[in-house]
């Protein structure tokens, strides 16, 4: 199980139980979230996709809103794998709760 780092005091809405969530991936070794900024683009829902490849894992980007977040993720997975292990973490009963 890997760690999910608190650094910030704010949080995209909802983004914390999933990043929990995904971060008891056995191939995740340490998920944190990075800053906020707003955006033109609305997601009514949070979502998450993987952007690019960072040294040791992926930068991942949380959006709901006009709000966006980074997220980095230190994994041993490739991008497919980490794709799918972050579909399968979403705690659907605690969406937007936080």
């Amino acid at each position: 199980m890997g760690r999910t780092v608190r650094t910030h005091s704010t949080y995209i809405k909802g983004l914390m139980p999933w990043l929990l969530e995904l971060s008891k991936d056995k191939k995740v070794q340490t998920v944190t979230p990075g800053e906020i900024r707003k955006t033109n683009g609305r997601s009514e829902q949070l979502i998450i996709k993987v952007s690019t490849t960072i040294q040791g894992g992926f930068k991942l980007l949380a959006r709901k809103g006009n709000s966006v977040q980074e997220v980095f993720v230190v994994t041993s997975a490739g991008k497919e794998e980490l794709s799918l292990s972050i579909k399968q973490s979403r705690p659907y009963g605690k969406r937007d709760k936080e």
